[in-house]
């Protein structure tokens, strides 16, 4: 009958709000690996969940939340963002290297990002899955809010990671047992001369 055809669902929530998230979750996991952060719309994603696009938005709000939620990404950039971008541009070097430390020392996350990182190394299609979102839902808005060169952000960011693997993957000694505050000391001057253009 045409009153219960998928194309002239009315809009709305459907019964079973629980399975409705799960379905979403299901749907974009599935498309995030198939087309990638930037290839996977809302609109692909609420069809292929068989759910209007609205639905999609009440539950998780942007894509960027939904791309946290369901691939299970440790550290979600509402949360940390502001603190990085919210401080004066002099500053951000420092907010940016106690940003980073302070998710990274957070045991709950640091499991599921070493796994990210390590499948990241051995998966193209994780690779570029990862890439595309921290360029567009981390880098590019702190390059975008302070006037500064992607290629900046992007060498700023990878310092940080060089950081992460010793620390935290190998475990090289000293850096792997001194201090977050001792580490930001060392850092934040030379995470700061990529905002200057120093």
């Amino acid at each position: 009958m045409a009153a219960s055809s998928p194309s002239r669902r009315r809009p709305g929530r459907r019964p079973g709000p629980t399975e409705t998230r799960a379905a979403i979750l299901t749907a974009a996991r599935d498309l995030f690996a198939e087309k990638g952060y930037d290839g996977a719309s809302i609109r692909a994603i609420a069809r292929a969940a068989d759910v209007d696009p609205a639905l999609v938005h009440h539950f998780f709000g942007a894509k960027e939340a939904l791309f946290v939620a369901a691939m299970e990404f440790p550290v979600n950039p509402a949360k940390v963002l502001p603190y990085v971008l919210g401080g004066p541009r002099e500053s951000t070097g420092r907010r940016m290297a106690q940003t980073f430390l302070r998710e990274w020392g957070r045991p709950e996350a640091r499991g599921p990002l070493i796994g990210l990182l390590r499948s990241a190394m051995t998966n193209e299609q994780a690779a570029e899955m990862l890439r595309q979102f921290v360029s567009a839902a981390i880098l590019s808005r702190v390059g975008d809010r302070f006037d500064v060169p992607l290629v900046r952000i992007e060498a700023a960011a990878a310092q940080m990671i060089g950081v992460a693997i010793l620390r935290y993957v190998l475990r090289v000694e000293p850096i792997a047992s001194v201090s977050e505050e001792e580490l930001v000391e060392l850092l934040a001057p030379t995470l700061q001369r990529y905002f200057d253009g120093t």
